[in-house]
């Protein structure tokens, strides 16, 4: 029977394994999850494909002529098998090269990504605490999910992550609520996914009950297809990165019209009075009407003010999409949202208020308790220097170099060595012609992975390591109800290694295997943290149950809370009792502490400013680029399974046209396109649909950079171009999202695409 299959869980989904003379050969939905993702099936082929690291690998220039050498070559030079005693000398020997002569600040241990959903085998932590008893390193900061409100909400309601973990659940939606507006859609694909690991997904049940109970929805979004069909949304298509501009012209309606909350603004926040000057046009002589900001957001006036009127009227939900914060001023979205949310008085309320992102991951709007689960202790980073996570290429571009972040002055340090474990930069980051060229200065490149990404390509030293499939763990996620007994299902190539075994065999070379290990093996470190979990999620009232019954069943799943989950509803029913962690104990309308800093792209105040790159200031290149997350891979994970190969076309990544951009360019459904700007070019297939906005193109990403001789990405990667600069000097996350390129038929013969073929490989000589 199926359920006496091993389980296995990752990001999207758990899976029962089924297994032939020892290799995995199919993969099976859990039979507690009634909305299971195709996504984690794409790994079966992946395991055996050519894409596969098998073995440790030394750049040949690097091996032949030590650190530093033809660096221009990272992603052209082939790669020498070598043996993992070998190997582990190499990387001890640089490792200690750079720390005593450098400084371990000059090792920049970056390694973003979503590596595992396992608690033990979990690629950062592990190399975080083999770096953090080997000296430390310079870390980063923050995700590229969010940077920009990781930065912001702190200064705005004390805490970011706090109120995106307690959102309100959709339980609450549709007991009590009436109206959910949305900014940035809700986008049921990207719910697929969850940080840590989805026993269950939930989100499209979610949006079925506050149907079910009347709540309508408005979708203010370039794209008709951010909301399923069956919600019926009022589609609103506005410009993009329009969106403060339209809550701006919300507020100033409800204001005007004495359609706010004076009450809840007067007990609950601070500084409306420093920010309605800017509203009503007193500082700067314009008024953020309805009729101005429909000039920003080509929306028109009238549906503006009747939005406004309707969301005073009605129990609303504001929800803002994490792809908000990835685009010029990104601060800016979640600020005014949470404004706008305070002057409708709901924030508190069952059903209404604001939420941080519907669907973004399968999280957010469940309703669940939070599973107090242990992670590997990663120790104390000796070294104190840290980056804002997408500001790597300014890094290595300029060593010494000075740059603002979140009220302080800091500078950048001389990175010589980089280490990337479990992510895929050339996946996420921005302008990645750019990129490549910064990432030739360090002189030397680790990375662990188990297959050739783009980034693996582009390394000194791989090593091989495994996969969930092939190692025993536990899923126990924050933020999801589901305990999972992760087992091994299949032995990995024989030349490859778990990351924990990887680390452990550099900290026996260099003296400190005893420390890193605490003395403990997998099986050890595994009862470890469950005991552990165990106890403290019994602190908290939540009962798991013994190591072996779990590990007997495979599963255990804690109930949800008895009542739905009402974000800042403890702050709403006693404002002093329960006071946010701002300097005001309140929601900060005006931040004096931002304020202060002085900085002109983010002032104190939710402020409209233009981006650098917007429809409403269109020059060379007339179209806006929306570069979301893909329905069928998470981020580049995958990429090379059967699923996401599924989703391409003729083998490239699909961009979506409206018919009237289409017919403009004379291109049709199916022709091979070059989508363009001066920072890059690539290569796509044309898909054509009304559910798009006029001067508006859609590109997902996830697709392995494959650049030619030029930079041309043959393969499909929006990331060829995309701008890379901070949000705001606060911020100074990813602006992905504020980007404008051209679309033309491509005429001449299609290149091949070799994103997955790995890398020349020699033997070792002698």
């Amino acid at each position: 029977m199926t359920r006496e299959l091993p389980l296995t869980a990752n990001h999207w989904g758990v899976y029962r394994a089924e297994v032939s003379e020892g290799h995995v050969t199919a993969l099976h939905d859990f039979e507690q999850d009634g909305d299971p993702s195709d996504i984690g099936h794409g790994i079966v082929d992946a395991l055996t494909a050519p894409s596969r690291i098998t073995a440790p690998m030394v750049r040949e220039s690097w091996l032949n002529h030590g650190p530093g050498a033809h660096t221009d070559q990272r992603g052209k030079d082939a790669f020498v098998e070598v043996s993992w005693d070998e190997v582990t000398a190499l990387v001890a020997d640089e490792l200690t090269r750079v720390r005593d002569t450098h400084g371990s600040q000059a090792i920049y241990a970056g390694s973003y990504g979503w590596a595992s959903a396992g608690r033990f085998h979990h690629a950062q932590s592990q190399m975080k605490r083999f770096l953090n008893c080997a000296g430390g390193f310079t870390r980063s900061l923050y995700t590229y999910s969010f940077a920009a409100a990781e930065a912001m909400v702190p200064h705005v309601l004390g805490s970011y992550r706090e109120f995106m973990n307690t959102t309100t659940g959709w339980r609450s939606v549709a007991q009590s609520g009436e109206l959910v507006v949305v900014f940035g859609g809700i986008p049921v694909k990207n719910a697929q996914i969850e940080s840590g690991g989805v026993g269950a997904h939930t989100q499209r049940a979610g949006l079925r009950s506050a149907i079910e109970a009347g709540v309508s929805f408005v979708n203010i979004s370039p794209m008709s297809s951010d909301m399923i069909p069956e919600l019926n949304a009022q589609w609103l298509p506005a410009r993009p990165n329009s969106d403060v501009a339209i809550m701006l012209g919300l507020a100033h309606t409800l204001y005007t019209e004495s359609l706010h909350d004076p009450d809840f603004m007067e007990r609950y926040c601070v500084g409306f009075d420093q920010f309605l000057p800017y509203l009503t046009g007193e500082t700067d002589g314009q008024p953020k009407t309805a009729v101005w900001a429909a000039e920003i957001s080509e929306l028109s006036a009238e549906n503006i003010r009747s939005l406004a009127r309707r969301m005073a009227k009605q129990r609303t939900m504001i929800s803002v999409s994490w792809s908000l914060t990835r685009a010029h001023h990104g601060e800016q979205p979640f600020w005014m949202g949470i404004t706008l949310a305070a002057m409708l008085g709901q924030i508190g309320l069952p059903g209404g208020g604001i939420t941080f992102g519907y669907a973004a991951s399968n999280s957010i709007g469940g309703d669940y308790r939070q599973m107090p689960g242990a992670s590997v202790p990663q120790g104390q980073n000796p070294v104190d220097r840290f980056i804002p996570v997408a500001r790597i290429t300014d890094m290595l571009e300029n060593p010494g170099g000075r740059f603002d972040f979140d009220g302080q002055a800091l500078r950048y340090p001389d990175i010589r060595l980089v280490w990337w474990a479990g992510g895929n930069p050339y996946h996420h980051h921005q302008d990645l012609n750019r990129f490549a060229r910064a990432w030739e200065k360090p002189e030397t490149v680790i990375v662990n992975d188990w297959c050739w990404t783009a980034t693996a390509r582009r390394a000194d030293i791989v090593l091989p390591s495994t996969t969930h499939l092939e190692r025993n763990d536990l899923m126990m996620s924050l933020r999801d109800p589901y305990v999972i007994a992760m087992k091994k299902s299949a032995e990995p190539p024989q030349g490859a290694r778990n990351d924990h075994d990887i680390f452990r065999g550099l900290a026996a070379r260099m003296g400190f295997e005893e420390e890193f290990s605490g003395g403990m093996d997998e099986g050890e470190w595994l009862r470890w943290l469950y005991d552990k979990t165990r106890q403290n999620a019994g602190a908290e009232g939540l009962g798991l149950p013994d190591w072996h019954e779990l590990q007997d069943k495979g599963w255990h799943r804690t109930p949800p809370p008895d009542t739905p989950t009402v974000m800042m509803q403890a702050f709403r029913e006693d404002p002093e009792g329960h006071a946010l962690a701002t300097p005001s104990g309140k929601i900060e309308v005006f931040c004096k502490t931002v304020a202060d800093f002085g900085y002109a792209d983010c002032p104190g105040h939710p402020t409209w400013m233009e981006p650098y790159e917007w429809l409403g200031s269109v020059g060379k290149y007339p179209l806006h680029l929306i570069s979301n997350q893909p329905s069928k891979k998470l981020h580049s994970q995958l990429d090379q399974g059967s699923v996401s190969r599924s989703s391409k076309i003729n083998g490239r990544e699909p961009v979506l046209l409206n018919p009237a951009d289409a017919a403009q360019r004379g291109i049709t459904e199916g022709d091979l396109l070059r989508l363009f700007n001066e920072r890059g070019a690539c290569l796509s297939v044309a898909q054509v649909s009304e559910n798009i906005r006029l001067g508006v193109v859609q590109m997902s990403t996830g697709s392995w950079w494959d650049p030619d001789d030029d930079g041309m990405c043959r393969h499909g990667n929006p990331n060829a171009l995309t701008r890379d600069v901070g949000t705001s000097s606060l911020g100074q996350g990813p602006t992905a999202h504020s980007c404008l390129i051209d679309v033309e038929r491509f005429t001449g013969t299609p290149p091949p695409v070799h994103a997955f073929e790995p890398p020349v490989i020699r033997p070792r000589k002698g």
